[in-house]
């Protein structure tokens, strides 16, 4: 059975962010094809379409590597974020139907429990999904496919901190739906304005990317 090219797209893209496979390490057909399992049509797809992302590069005598981001890079992402997610939450407003309020009321009060109780690692996995869904209620593919690539790519350039009060934190996504399920759609946007600005300065750049950064500042190789 053909393992489809998306599928390997995701396996390999998951690797990079994880770390597995290192910023400026070599992708070569060969050794993704064995490590999957494919033959090289789908990774030599795959490679495309992560090139097209930003998370692979293509060197001239070297071929196809894992992208090496820069700080100024990593910071353009959260700023990137800081526009579109609350525009996502403004169309949520206006598009969402009632299946997508009753995901994020159900994860809002999820959310909120495993906060009161402290269990950290549910909600991250948690919060992610709220992101996600409230991008999803937006109606706008374009703009879910964008947040989508955004939430990877942050992933792999930064480590996030846990909110220091969680329980706050919950007390904005549930603020961000309530806006939300009553068609308030500049409320709905000026509540995420402050939800990620505020979730953005738990962000901390991975020390992979920071020394890169000191070693393209120090001059030519």
């Amino acid at each position: 059975m053909r393992i489809p090219a998306h599928a390997v797209c995701t396996a390999i893209r998951e690797d990079i962010v994880s770390g597995v496979f290192e910023p400026g390490s070599r992708l070569t057909e060969e050794l993704l094809a064995r490590r999957y399992g494919v033959s090289r049509v789908p990774v030599r797809e795959a490679l495309r379409t992560l090139e097209s992302e930003g998370f692979v590069t293509t060197r001239r005598h070297a071929g196809a590597c894992v992208a090496e981001p820069t700080e100024q890079e990593a910071a353009d992402l959260l700023e990137l974020r800081l526009l579109l997610e609350p525009l996502a939450a403004a169309r949520a407003a206006r598009r969402r139907t009632e299946g997508h309020l009753r995901v994020l009321r159900g994860l809002v009060r999820l959310g909120q429990e495993r906060a009161r109780r402290g269990q950290g690692e549910d909600l991250r996995s948690l919060g992610g999904w709220f992101h996600e869904t409230l991008a999803q209620a937006s109606g706008s593919p374009g703009l879910i496919a964008l947040l989508t690539q955004m939430r990877h790519k942050i992933a792999w350039m930064y480590a996030v901190e846990a909110p220091a009060r969680p329980v706050d934190s919950w007390a904005e996504h549930a603020a961000i739906v309530d806006a939300v399920a009553r068609g308030d759609a500049e409320r709905a946007r000026a509540l995420t304005v402050t939800h990620a600005d505020r979730a953005a300065g738990a962000h901390r750049l991975r020390v992979r990317i920071s020394q890169h950064a000191v070693n393209t500042a120090s001059g030519p190789h």
